[in-house]
């Protein structure tokens, strides 16, 4: 897909010259800095959020955290 994109200047002469240096296309430096960004994000958010759910988990630990014992017949009936 073709597209129009505004860089400021001094990225676009970095670009260019990485591009030159490994002997590329700058459409190949965009494309791998463009998949370097995309895959990234994900492995962040998804960190993020185990984080978030190990915290949520811990506050949702009970205090006793002791096996509950089965109540007998009369105990049950006692109440």
């Amino acid at each position: 897909m073709k597209t129009t994109i505004e860089l400021p200047d001094d990225l676009f002469l970095k670009a260019k010259i990485l591009a030159a240096e490994r002997r590329v296309t700058l459409k190949d430096i965009m494309v791998q800095a463009l998949n370097l960004f995309t895959q990234s994000a994900p492995e962040a958010e998804e960190k993020k959020r185990k984080v978030a759910l190990k915290r949520l988990l811990k506050g949702m630990k009970a205090s006793n955290t002791e096996p509950m014992t089965p109540l007998k017949r009369e105990e049950i009936y006692d109440r």
